[in-house]
């Protein structure tokens, strides 16, 4: 296989960590599948504001410096221009083989995803697929037509203590599944300041809480029968945001076997900016023979220092390690799930591998549009006075 050209659609902080003292986890990503003998050619990141692309070539520049792994990179759009449609050009002037990774707003999934689907370019899309059981169907439907692979990067899948308790399910120790517990919050930051440009176009739930939705359909296998969601708008209404400040949200799941089981999904992303850590969080599963309980929190770190306070770092999500040559690089479940999706774009251009193949094993929009099904159910809720939904589309 030719080598591959990575497009990035996309420059903010989970791309290049535009904004934050980080790098992000796309970009890290990809320069650690360059050092791991990855077959790269360019890597295009384009996003609509030239302003934003200066500062991502910068954290690029400090990312090579600091990895001793260079790209042949390009930021597009230049100068000052500001473009929502300057990935358009890029895709379709890409040259072959290529591939695409989309970091956009929800909102804008659909219509970025069903672009790069025409162009003939595999995908990998942030989560959620899509915020519709219709537009997700429409992407799927097309994806299949032009025999395209399209994946949701749900990394959470590939985090070791999620797998252990996935191991726990299918072994049958915990029994028949009764019913689970999460609990997810982020920063006030993160609705008024790092996301405010789009905090009204989605909801806690749909940005931060469909992992929990989309962690339970892997580690089950169970279908959603039945969503009800309650929510508050209290605190970012008077930050000029009409958005919820925290949603409450209870699935239904049906086990292959035919038993049920209850989700209870708590999610804000009002926490004191003095949080330990970005993101609390907190999965505990009863069942009928034992308990499985996992704070994806608290990692067993903690760092306290002068002015900052006690801080409490995920060591294996994505970080960056010196290694031998005093050079960092990066590991964790974050970066797994991208370098699966780009070895899987290698191996289907290799034809060691074929798209039905994948989407049995991988987080395909097939399988990502059951979360997006919950998600879509759960607003309804909201919008019906907090009454059940059944579950439609899949």
């Amino acid at each position: 296989m030719n080598n591959l050209n990575i497009i990035v659609i996309g420059t903010g902080m989970y791309v290049s960590g535009r904004g934050t003292d980080g790098y992000g986890t796309v970009l890290p990503s990809i320069i650690e599948w360059k050092r791991n003998a990855g077959v790269i050619g360019k890597v295009t990141l384009v996003g609509v504001n030239g302003l934003h692309s200066r500062e991502t070539e910068m954290k690029a520049t400090r990312l090579f410096q600091k990895t001793g792994v260079n790209l042949d990179l390009e930021v597009l759009p230049k100068g000052t221009n500001k473009d929502q449609e300057a990935y358009k050009s890029v895709i379709k002037n890409v040259k072959q083989p290529a591939c695409a990774i989309i970091v956009v707003p929800d909102h804008l999934h659909y219509c970025v995803a069903k672009d790069c689907i025409n162009a003939g370019l595999n995908i990998l899309i942030v989560k959620p697929l899509a915020p519709t059981v219709e537009e997700g169907s429409d992407l799927i439907r097309l994806a299949r037509k032009k025999n395209i692979y399209g994946a949701v990067e749900f990394h959470k899948r590939w985090d070791e203590a999620n797998l252990i308790m996935r191991d726990a399910v299918h072994s049958g120790k915990l029994g028949e599944l009764l019913y689970l517990w999460v609990e997810y919050s982020q920063r006030k930051s993160i609705p008024t300041e790092i996301f405010k440009a789009w905090t009204e176009k989605t909801s806690i739930l749909q940005y931060l809480g469909v992992h929990y939705i989309d962690i339970v359909r892997f580690i089950t296998g169970a279908t959603p029968i039945r969503v009800m969601a309650v929510g508050q708008k209290y605190w970012l209404p008077t930050k000029g945001l009409d958005a919820y400040d925290a949603i409450q949200c209870m699935i239904e799941w049906q086990m292959p076997n035919g038993c049920k089981f209850n989700q209870t999904l708590l999610t804000n992303w009002i926490d004191p900016e003095t949080s330990s850590a970005m993101s609390d969080q907190k999965i505990k599963m009863v069942g009928t023979a034992g308990r499985f309980e996992s704070d994806q929190k608290e990692r067993g770190i903690r760092i306290n220092l002068d002015g900052k306070g006690v801080e409490q770092p995920n060591p294996y999500y994505c970080k960056d390690y010196m290694n031998s040559d005093g050079k960092s690089e990066w590991r964790g479940y974050g970066v797994d799930s991208i370098l699966t999706f780009l070895n899987d774009v290698v191996d289907l251009g290799k034809q060691l591998t074929s798209v039905g193949e994948l989407e049995k094993k991988r987080p395909s929009f097939t399988e990502a549009l059951i979360s997006t099904a919950v998600l879509e159910a759960a607003h309804k809720s909201l919008d019906k006075n907090s009454d059940w939904q059944m579950i439609e589309g899949l």
